[in-house]
C-alpha cells in the first residue's frame, strides 16, 4: 500500500512539533509521506537580520522543521541548531540559519537551498517554503492601525481584524500544490493563527487547492492565547478566521485539547496576557466541522503540543482521508 500522504502547513515551535512527532511514522516502515509548506514572514532575530542584510527568505522556521524531520538526532541535528553566543556579527545566529543563506548565495534558488540541507539531515520529508518570493506581513487591527512587519504585529495589543501580505500577489512551488491535490490529510497548525499559519494561506492558489483537495483537512486548535494577536478568541474563531481569510471554509476536523492545564502555569501565562483558549465545542460543531479532543497537553518550561499524541491524531485521520479519497 501507498504511504499516506500528509501535507502540514503552519510555522514555527508548533509546526515541528508537530513534524517531529510525524518523523517516526515516516521512517522505514513508511507509513507516511511527509510534506510541510512554512511560512516566510519572520523578521526578527538571526532570519531577520539575514534577511536585511542578504535579501534572503527567513531560514529559521524552515530551519527547525529539517532539524525536525531529521534522522540524525544527535550531531547534525544539534550542528544546525547551535546558537553562536559570541563573536561579532555572529552573536546569537544560528549555523543552520548561516547554512542556509550561504547555500542560497551559491545557488541562487532558497527551494533548492532547502532540498540540499534537508538531504544533509536526511529529513524524513520534503520542506517548501509558502512562496520563493520575499513577502511583508501587514495587519489591519481593530483600532484602525496597519502593522507592517511580523515581530510588530507580535507585539500588538490591539486585536488584529485582517492580516495580508506586500505584495499581495505572490506565488507557491508548484510542488506544494502538487501536494496539495495529492494529499490523503493536510493540517493546520498548531502555531501562531495570524503569523504562522494565515500568511500560508494568503499565497495565491494555496487556499483555492486546499479547498479543491480531497484530503481531510483538520486544524490544530492551539491551547493558549497570544497576547493581542489573539486575545479573547475562542477555538471557533480561530476557525473562523482561518476561512475568512481563505475565502471558504476550510476546516473539516477541528482537534482540541481536553486536558486541564495546571493553576501554576495558568498564571504564569496570565502574567504575560495570555491565557487558554475556550473549546466552545458547540460553535465548531455549528460551524460544520467535526471535533476531535484528545490530551494533547504537554507542560514544561513553556506549554506545548505532545508531538506523538498529535501525530497519532493525523496518522488517523490520514487513513480516514485515504478511505474517502479511495471511494470517490
Amino acid at each position: 500500500m501507498d504511504p499516506l500522504r500528509i501535507v502540514s502547513i503552519g510555522g514555527g515551535t508548533g509546526l515541528s512539533a508537530l513534524l517531529h512527532g510525524l518523523k517516526s511514522w515516516a521512517g522505514e516502515t513508511r507509513i507516511a509521506d511527509l510534506t510541510a509548506v512554512v511560512t516566510v514572514t519572520d523578521d526578527g532575530g538571526s532570519s531577520g537580520r539575514l534577511r536585511r542584510d542578504f535579501d534572503v527568505l527567513p531560514p529559521g522556521d524552515i530551519r527547525n522543521c529539517m532539524v525536525a524531520l531529521s534522522e540524525d538526532e544527535a550531531l547534525l541535528s544539534r550542528l544546525f541548531q547551535y546558537r553562536f553566543p559570541a563573536g561579532r556579527g555572529l552573536k546569537d545566529h544560528s549555523f543552520g540559519n548561516l547554512f542556509l543563506m550561504a547555500l542560497t548565495q551559491v545557488t541562487g534558488d532558497f527551494a533548492l537551498a532547502v532540498r540540499t540541507s534537508s538531504e544533509i539531515l536526511a529529513s524524513r520529508g520534503r520542506i517548501y517554503p509558502a512562496t520563493a518570493q520575499n513577502v511583508t506581513l501587514e495587519a489591519e487591527l481593530e483600532s484602525g492601525a496597519v502593522v507592517r512587519g511580523e515581530t510588530r504585529i507580535s507585539r500588538s495589543r490591539s486585536r488584529i481584524r485582517r492580516i495580508r501580505l506586500s505584495p499581495e500577489r505572490c506565488a507557491p512551488l508548484p510542488q506544494t500544490l502538487d501536494a496539495i491535490a495529492g494529499a490523503d490529510l493536510i493540517t493546520l497548525g498548531p502555531g501562531s493563527l495570524f503569523t504562522s499559519i494565515v500568511p500560508n494561506l494568503l499565497v495565491e492558489g494555496i487556499a483555492h487547492a486546499i479547498r479543491r483537495s480531497s484530503a481531510i483537512k483538520a486544524s490544530y486548535v492551539n491551547l493558549m492565547s497570544q497576547p493581542g494577536e489573539t486575545s479573547g478568541l475562542t477555538a471557533a474563531e480561530h476557525l473562523r478566521a482561518i476561512d475568512e481569510h481563505a475565502g471558504a471554509r476550510l476546516t473539516d476536523v477541528a482537534i482540541i485539547n481536553i486536558a486541564q492545564i495546571s493553576e501554576p502555569m495558568k498564571k504564569r501565562y496570565a502574567a504575560q496576557r495570555a491565557h487558554p483558549v475556550v473549546n466552545d465545542v458547540e460553535c465548531i460543531r455549528e460551524l460544520g466541522v467535526e471535533v476531535v479532543g484528545a490530551n494533547l497537553l504537554q507542560e514544561g518550561e513553556k506549554i506545548r503540543h505532545d508531538s506523538r499524541v498529535a501525530a497519532e491524531i493525523a496518522i488517523d485521520l490520514a487513513r480516514r482521508g485515504r478511505a474517502r479519497r479511495t471511494t470517490l
